[in-house]
């Protein structure tokens, strides 16, 4: 039975991500100089996949990873793959917010979406539906194998909900310009749309 693998890349690392602040669709920072530099010499250092196909989240950060890893590659951008909104928390360290009631509401699950933001079930169906119009391209043109540049968060909440072997949420995490490999057995994924980690980048 025919498979395909997608490598899920996390982006590299922005000066938002070394101050700890919450940055989501609403802000489309860059790479921060040194991020760029890590790409660089991971790209180097590792042997990254070879793909058919390259897909990104439409945001600035993606798709200079995605350039830097694969400079010879088309960039498709995928608009349902970019991060969680953040909302009223977007821009803002966990330390600024630790007053806030939302927040502390937020963070312990009393609720599922920051003030004006998106919600968790919300987030998980749109990233699902990226990954099922990624699977559906592959398919269609014929390639058997892709890489997604896209955010350690979205990441991690689309393999909490489709991934085996199942795993919490929060063990999904990856480090800048590191990530999974999927295999998407068809018949398994239309039916269930479970997806398999076999790999770690």
């Amino acid at each position: 039975m025919k498979t395909y693998k997608i490598h899920l890349i996390r982006h590299g690392a922005t000066d938002a991500n070394i101050l700890g602040q919450y940055i989501g669709q609403r802000t489309d920072t860059p790479l921060s100089p040194e991020g760029l530099n890590e790409l660089r010499l991971l790209k180097d250092n590792l042997e990254y996949p070879n793909i058919g196909r390259l897909y990104s989240s439409p945001m600035l950060r993606c798709k200079q990873t995605a350039a830097v890893l694969y400079p010879d590659k088309e960039i498709i951008t995928v608009p349902n793959m970019t991060e969680f909104d953040f909302g009223d928390f977007d821009g803002k360290t966990a330390r600024e917010l630790e007053s806030n009631q939302a927040f502390k509401d937020f963070t312990s699950g009393k609720i599922t979406a920051p003030p004006n933001g998106e919600d968790n079930t919300e987030f998980v169906q749109r990233i699902c539906i990226g990954l099922n119009l990624i699977v559906n391209d592959m398919m269609q043109n014929n390639v058997n194998e892709s890489a997604v540049i896209m955010h350690g968060g979205a990441i991690m909440m689309l393999l909490g909900a489709t991934a085996v072997p199942r795993k919490h949420t929060a063990e999904w995490t990856s480090e800048n310009g590191r990530g999974y490999t999927l295999r998407i057995t068809p018949s398994l994924y239309h039916k269930s749309g479970i997806v398999e980690v076999v790999d770690i980048i």
